[in-house]
């Protein structure tokens, strides 16, 4: 019953959603609709606010892309293709590779959400070499795990409470910082963790397509007319001339790399041992790029898989600027603190972490990066909060604090799985080569959206922190 009605979900995305540019076009135009008739902003207080926020996801932007070429770029590398082979003497069915994706996604998700460059590459050579493996059906298992982000060490809003001076304190709003051991580290999260190491995976064997009418990676792949494609290290050499020469020696050699490879693997061991386990973007990405340097010897080979990697970015590149639109709306109208003000006004000492969890779903549709939602709805949910808990001992109302933000968190990541923005890092590896759309991956992760919601609802209002 559950797998027909997934199947029936997802004809009815494939006929009605539209390209995920249309969908942020949309999303962009709803939004300012919304602020015009609700907060009587002007048209042009609007634009301005559209124009303003227009350039604020533009560091992230560009750390998203680098993270997924070096990622990429060290996915193809010969050792971990080789490693991938000796998986898949391990996993031989169509079962074993949902279950082991969507695990493999949520574990690695934990460590970092830049991570997920690493199972749609797994998951893409999986899907090369077993049959009968429903290709966007597995693109959205990937997506799917990859919603464990939230419950890990790079989620945003925890590392946020805990960061000393955050805006948040400077802002008189918190008095002092809250630290990952309430957060990340409390019951809440723990079982969270646990839903989506243990529960995924088990979900989504029940989920499976039973249609036959799907497609394998091998048939949607384009035509190569027959051409072998070359590995990285003969189309290196392919570059040489004809009689030895100096350039091609610089070209092809290990030493200049390895001296690049040296100094940083000087800085990354000095990195954690001045900051602890710290990870964000930018020490992921410089490790990303070592490890790639490393892998491919030469630099010759590492500008070829560089470009290879680089092949399929352009979604990213136009249409994070549109979502920062969307965010520059909420933000300067007013409008996603008006929202949250709305929701927390009907909260109550029971509900309120419910009604926090519902922000944030709400809110992700037009401001899909959970640092900028918070920056929105954070100082309203929380001046919220510490209005229902007036009266209660600090500890009480840290605990307060922690589990709110914790919910919106929840349910800004969970909204995820219904709109494509996050999608634009899965599409650029496991999107490579082929025709596909949001549309056909995403009525996939309808069912485990609903399922998800009922249970994170329960978890965020009755689960002791």
């Amino acid at each position: 019953m559950i797998t027909k009605l997934g199947e029936k979900v997802t004809v009815l995305f494939q006929k009605y959603m539209p390209d995920a540019f249309v969908f942020a076009i949309l999303l962009t135009l709803i939004t300012a609709l919304i602020a015009y008739f609700w907060l009587h902003a002007s048209l042009l207080q609007i634009i301005e606010s559209w124009y303003d926020g227009f350039w604020s996801l533009m560091e992230f932007g560009m750390q998203i892309v680098l993270i997924i070429i070096t990622g990429y770029a060290i996915a193809i590398s010969p050792i971990i293709k080789k490693g991938i082979d000796k998986l898949t003497l391990l996993i031989k069915t169509p079962r074993q590779v949902y279950f082991f994706v969507v695990f493999s996604s949520a574990i690695l998700n934990m460590i970092s959400f830049g991570w997920i460059v690493i199972p749609c590459v797994l998951a893409r050579e999986l899907a090369l070499r077993i049959k009968g493996v429903n290709y966007p059906f597995l693109i959205a298992c990937v997506y799917f795990g990859g919603g464990s982000w939230v419950t890990g060490l790079s989620s945003s809003i925890p590392l946020l409470l805990g960061t000393k001076s955050n805006y948040l304190i400077k802002a008189g709003i918190l008095s002092e910082t809250i630290p990952t051991t309430v957060t990340l580290g409390s019951s809440l999260n723990i079982v969270m963790m646990v839903v989506f190491l243990v529960f995924a995976p088990l979900l989504i064997l029940f989920l499976i397509p039973k249609s036959n009418n799907f497609k394998e990676l091998n048939q949607m792949l384009e035509s190569t007319d027959g051409k072998k494609e070359l590995s990285i290290k003969e189309e290196a050499l392919s570059f040489n001339l004809s009689t030895p020469s100096f350039s091609d020696r610089l070209n092809n050699g290990f030493l200049l790399q390895g001296l690049i490879v040296i100094m940083g693997l000087t800085y990354i061991l000095f990195h954690f041992y001045t900051n602890g386990f710290e990870l964000n973007f930018n020490i992921m990405i410089f490790i990303f790029l070592i490890i790639g340097m490393l892998l491919h010897k030469t630099p010759m080979r590492y500008v070829i898989a560089m470009k290879r990697s680089s092949g399929n970015i352009s979604g990213i590149l136009y249409q994070y600027p549109f979502y920062a639109g969307i965010m520059g709306i909420m933000l300067y109208t007013g409008l996603g603190e008006k929202l949250a003000q709305i929701m927390s006004s009907v909260a109550t000492i029971d509900s309120y972490a419910f009604f926090a969890y519902l922000t944030g779903g709400i809110t992700n549709f037009a401001i899909p990066s959970a640092g900028g939602e918070f920056a929105v709805v954070g100082p309203s949910i929380i001046n919220a909060v510490k209005d229902i808990g007036a009266g209660l001992p600090a500890e009480e109302m840290s605990a307060m604090i922690s589990r709110a933000s914790l919910s919106v968190a929840y349910g800004e990541s969970l909204t995820n799985l219904l709109q494509p923005f996050f999608l634009l890092l899965v599409f650029p590896i496991m999107g490579a080569g082929i025709k596909i759309q949001a549309r056909d991956v995403m009525g996939y992760l309808v069912i485990p959206f609903l399922i998800f919601f009922v249970i994170q609802s329960i978890l965020v209002t009755w689960i002791p922190l």
